[in-house]
């Protein structure tokens, strides 16, 4: 055995067992080499993912949940273990059991620099989660004030419409807190042209929800774009 197999044992022996406890479960006859990936990735352990890679781990094997090593990786913001995954041709797009993939996650967790890796390695923009919505609405809920300004100038629909009959903007001031930050992404979806009139299921507009709300801020900003 040469040193470089000999590093590549050590680094997956000491994978599992430092993770053995928080490591997903492995899908039935999935290798030593692929759960030891998952755990690399989970932990940012961008050497061992490197080497486990080049000892034939497979890049896009599925753990129980079917998660990918790129989606634990994205999980716990691991930057530096998601590059050397993405970078190696990790699939940004792959979904696991319940719809996130790694351009998903990352965008409606605000993780923003594996976003931009995703955006620069193949993202499909129009990819859905389980709500039917893109990555732009839980970032515009959440208030990931540079996550929805990445993806507006990525191209993502500003008016694409959930499973929910929610827009962006009305998630924006329907599920935020009308505070700075979503203020800002209201004025970044308007600034984007977002349909301000664009209404929900029940045919509340945004300009509605902003004046039952009490968010005047937020309601000034729709009303000077012609909300009604």
């Amino acid at each position: 055995m040469n040193g470089t197999e000999m590093r590549t044992v050590i680094a997956i022996v000491a994978t599992l067992f430092i993770g053995v406890m928080a490591a997903p479960l492995a899908a039935r006859g999935q290798s030593m080499q692929d759960t030891a990936l998952f755990t690399a990735a989970a932990r940012d352990d961008a050497e061992a993912v490197r080497e486990l890679l080049a000892a034939g781990a497979d890049i896009d094997a599925r753990d129980g949940e079917g998660r990918t090593a790129l989606l634990l990786a994205t999980h716990a913001n691991a930057v530096e273990a998601a590059r050397v995954l993405i970078e190696a041709g990790a699939n940004v797009n792959a979904k696991d059991g319940i719809d996130d993939s790694p351009y998903l996650y990352a965008g409606a967790r605000g993780h923003l620099e594996i976003l931009k890796l995703t955006l620069a390695h193949g993202a499909d923009l129009k990819s859905t989660n389980r709500y039917g919505g893109t990555a732009l609405i839980p970032a515009s809920e959440r208030g990931h004030v540079e996550t929805v300004r990445t993806l507006i100038e990525a191209g993502v629909d500003v008016d694409h419409v959930n499973r929910l009959n929610w827009t962006a903007l009305l998630e924006a001031i329907i599920l935020g807190d009308g505070g700075p930050r979503h203020r800002q992404i209201v004025e970044q979806l308007v600034k984007a042209g977002a349909d301000v009139n664009l209404a929900d299921g029940n045919g509340v507009t945004p300009l509605q929800h902003a004046r039952s709300a009490g968010y005047g801020e937020i309601e000034r900003i729709l009303a000077a774009a012609g909300a009604r």
